[in-house]
């Protein structure tokens, strides 16, 4: 019965990670944190990014609590294996999928990997830290909206912006 609770919380862990990630993308990243962010809205030098420091300190977080959990800390350690997968996800999601960082390109054409590629494409859309939409790694909010928000903060630019990237129907590729 104990594996039912682990296997819960690990399922929680990689639910609440969506929404932890994406307050911290939005008030860390682009607020104190920019400076290791920046790297990330700026064309890509080589295999790394400074930005890829934020995976780091989140992967530092899991093992730690892995680790603590196996020491008798329950249920830290199904705390710690949630955070890895949603990092796993990640990873193959955002970096793999949106920022084609791996040998393979793949640009979804319809259902919902199309909207989660185009959310992030709109955040993207936006030179700077301020303005933003879309701030969620796993979850995209529907497109007319964030098109519309951005249209709201930017007018005429966020259009500009959008067309330049490709339209909602033909993706760009890259950042």
């Amino acid at each position: 019965m104990l594996w039912i609770w682990n296997a819960l919380i690990v399922f929680v862990t990689v639910i609440g990670m969506e929404v932890i990630a994406a307050l911290a993308h939005k008030y860390i990243m682009h607020g104190w944190g920019w400076g290791w962010h920046l790297s990330h809205h700026e064309p890509r030098k080589g295999a790394f990014e400074v930005n890829d420091l934020y995976a780091v300190v989140f992967a530092a977080l899991s093992i730690l609590l892995i680790y603590l959990g196996s020491t008798g800390m329950w249920p830290l350690q199904w705390i710690g294996a949630g955070m890895t997968a949603y990092g796993l996800l990640y990873f193959m999601v955002h970096d793999g999928l949106v920022h084609q960082r791996w040998p393979f390109r793949y640009i979804p054409r319809k259902g919902y990997l199309k909207r989660l590629y185009m959310a992030h494409r709109m955040h993207h859309a936006v030179r700077g830290k301020e303005g933003c939409v879309s701030f969620g790694f796993l979850y995209a909010p529907p497109l007319s909206k964030l098109q519309a928000t951005l249209r709201e903060r930017h007018g005429a630019r966020a259009g500009a912006a959008r067309d330049a990237q490709g339209g909602e129907d033909e993706p760009a590729s890259g950042k």
